[in-house]
């Protein structure tokens, strides 16, 4: 008996990313904000209470949800290690030579004595234009049989919703500025990226991503 093979993309509700925003298969958009984090316990008392005055400012100031990830992944030294070995073979002074080789040999050490992870914050930030508010139950059901349409939803709708999706980013990023933390909106590339790791958490570590400019991806 033949079985038939079902892409994965299927079970994602991930319709397309497309210029920096991720559209569901519901009809919403998504943008990602990757923000900086701040060590709490080294601040000063009053650097703590002002941390918790603008936090506090932050969440009573928020007009709409959002979400909050935190991910942890090991932290993938390839490329540093990649500049260090560039680095070794253009030193001309043996000594400094040397020392770069026994550098590396010290990093690869503490790498295999203990998995080291990095942690990544970011704000998933939505958008709905379908407007659930004041909608009753049998409209609400009317769109979700309908939202697949949103997939291939022309340019210009596009556009209008994103403007949106944009004022909300820009409110958010003012805020986090206000606290004293660095954010910035995932590209396109970025995105992809992001759900690539997530989705193949073993695969991503050996296997890479190429840039979006050499997949083969209908924009």
């Amino acid at each position: 008996m033949a079985i038939s093979k079902q892409s994965t993309q299927k079970y994602l509700d991930i319709a397309e990313i497309r210029e920096n925003t991720v559209i569901l298969k519901d009809g919403t958009l998504r943008a990602v904000i990757m923000c900086s984090s701040v060590n709490f316990a080294l601040k000063s008392e009053d650097e703590q209470k002002a941390l918790i005055s603008g936090y506090m400012e932050f969440i009573n100031a928020l007009e709409h949800p959002l979400q909050i990830v935190i991910q942890s992944r090991r932290l993938d030294i390839e490329n540093y290690i990649r500049r260090l070995r560039e680095a070794q073979k253009k030193q001309t002074n043996e000594l400094l030579k040397m020392q770069i080789i026994g550098y590396m040999d010290y990093i690869n050490e503490l790498i295999e004595m203990g998995e080291i992870m990095t942690k990544r914050f970011f704000i998933v930030v939505p958008f709905n234009p379908l407007g659930a508010k004041g909608k009753n139950f049998w409209n609400r059901l009317k769109e979700t049989f309908t939202a697949g349409k949103a997939i291939k939803m022309k340019r210009e709708k596009f556009l209008d919703y994103k403007k949106d999706l944009d004022l909300l980013v820009s409110n958010i990023e003012s805020n986090l500025g206000g606290m004293g933390l660095e954010a910035v909106v995932l590209d396109t590339q970025g995105l992809i990226e992001l759900f690539y790791n997530t989705y193949n958490p073993k695969t991503s570590e050996n296997q890479k991503l190429k840039d979006i400019s050499q997949l083969g991806i209908e924009k």
